[in-house]
């Protein structure tokens, strides 16, 4: 297996190339957790991943709550299936807010104040108020709880992460927060066991071939965490050894034969940020255009399972203005391709695409 087959390989099992999923929920679910701070491009890579779905379809599916959006696995935003949300939560959520102490502690944030804010936000949002963010900060402030210098959405986050809060329901085309209780039914716990096992299958079945160092980072667990979780599924994987790193992947390998496969994936999409390595599909010599040592990272065009450049949008009333910069001078049959697969994002949005 070469370099070129792996990120071949990771289109496949991350539903690029043709998936049997009906549903946003199924592929989310499928994924595991998908980046998601980007509100906008999470649901278009949902949408890319499933033919003929719309922004509506998937906007849909969070509303409903058969998508959830929170922090889980890191300390950013993810989309989770509703099937996965507490077993995810109960196996990352201390560990992320370990990760993030050291910024609570700088705030001046006790747990006695994180007791007082959650027993706030319950009572704001309970019997199914759904409520934006400035309206629990209000009612936060009303109590006298200091929320200035990002303290207000460390005390949303840890409501998150306790399972107190998730993403509410759109409300004129603001995003709100909700009760999880109300939103999703409690589920029965996983012992960590079972909860690190599954977590491990879930990632190397949607996004291998990937590497015990490329699992860790996506989890965030810790190297032996991480190490364990492996161990427990290694015989339902099949590995190999490329430049002295060991991949592992589902082991009944799917791949194909389109060479012109091209795709405007979002800024955030788990096709690079869900590896610690991503040189399998970007060289390194192009990685600073396409993600940022900050972890910002851009929408990109991938052809033949290589990113090829970035892509921005504009959106307006009636049409997407679409702007590619690619990382060398392209044929007349490749971008083709590529606004080819702009018009599938068109599509997805009921939206005219001009290219500048």
């Amino acid at each position: 297996m070469t370099l070129p087959e792996i990120s071949h390989i990771r289109l496949v099992n991350q539903q690029l190339v043709g998936t049997d999923f009906k549903t946003p929920e199924q592929i989310v679910s499928w994924m595991g957790a998908m980046q998601a701070q980007d509100y906008a491009m999470s649901k278009w890579a949902v949408g890319v991943r499933l033919p003929n779905s719309t922004d509506k379809l998937i906007q849909e599916a969070l509303d409903k709550g058969a998508i959830i959006r929170t922090h889980v696995l890191r300390p950013t935003w993810h989309l989770v299936s509703a099937d996965d949300i507490y077993w995810m939560l109960e196996l990352s959520g201390p560990r992320v807010k370990a990760f993030i102490q050291p910024r609570i502690k700088f705030l001046e944030i006790t747990e006695q104040l994180f007791s007082k804010s959650n027993a706030i936000i319950e009572k704001a949002l309970s019997a199914n108020n759904h409520s934006t963010r400035e309206e629990i900060i209000a009612k936060l402030n009303e109590a006298n709880i200091i929320t200035d210098d990002l303290r207000g959405l460390h005390f949303l986050m840890r409501a998150e992460l306790e399972g107190l809060i998730c993403s509410g329901i759109t409300r004129n085309k603001n995003q709100t927060y909700a009760l999880l209780s109300e939103r999703v039914a409690k589920t029965a716990s996983l012992n960590k066991d079972e909860a690190l096992a599954k977590l491990a299958k879930k990632y190397f079945l949607s996004h291998g071939p990937a590497t015990l160092a490329d699992f860790t980072w996506w989890s965030g667990l810790s190297a032996s965490e991480a190490k364990h979780a492996l161990e427990m599924i290694k015989s339902d994987l099949v590995s190999d050894t490329i430049e002295k790193q060991t991949f592992w992947m589902n082991n009944s390998v799917s791949t194909f034969d389109d060479k012109r496969s091209t795709y405007l994936l979002p800024a955030f999409d788990e096709f690079l940020i869900s590896y610690k390595d991503r040189s399998a599909s970007i060289p390194l010599h192009h990685q600073s255009r396409a993600f940022t040592n900050n972890g910002i990272f851009k929408p990109v065009i991938v052809e033949n399972g290589q990113v090829t450049g970035i892509w921005k949008r504009t959106i307006q009333k009636d049409k997407v203005i679409i702007e590619t910069d690619y990382f060398k001078p392209q044929n007349e049959a490749s971008k083709k391709q590529v606004q080819k697969a702009a018009g599938r994002f068109g599509k997805f949005l009921n939206k005219q695409i001009t290219f500048l």
